[in-house]
C-alpha cells in the first residue's frame, strides 16, 4: 500500500509544485542483496545442484539444492545461510 504522504509529494511534483526537501518525509528503501556466494558455498559443501537462493529480510541467504540420491531420487535440501 502507497503512503498517502508519497502520493501527495509525486502529486505536487507533477503539477509543478516541489516542497522543500527538509519538508520532504525521509524514505527507507531496502535492497535485497546478492545470494550468489552462499549459493556456491551450499552447492560446494553438498555436490548438489542449485535449485533456488533467496535473500531474507534478516540479511540472510535461503538455498535450495537436489541433491544426487543412490540410483533413486535427489533429496531436496533447503539451509538458510548468512550472505
Amino acid at each position: 500500500m502507497s503512503s498517502p504522504v508519497i502520493i501527495a509529494a509525486l502529486a505536487a511534483g507533477l503539477a509543478g509544485f516541489s516542497p522543500p526537501a527538509d519538508k520532504m518525509p525521509s524514505v527507507v528503501i531496502r535492497v535485497a542483496g546478492d545470494c550468489s556466494a552462499a549459493a556456491a558455498q551450499v552447492v560446494a559443501e553438498t555436490g548438489g545442484e542449485l535449485l533456488s537462493a533467496q535473500p531474507t529480510s534478516d540479511g540472510k541467504c535461503v538455498v535450495t539444492v537436489l541433491i544426487p540420491g543412490n540410483g533413486g531420487r535427489p533429496k531436496k535440501v533447503t539451509v538458510k545461510v548468512p550472505m
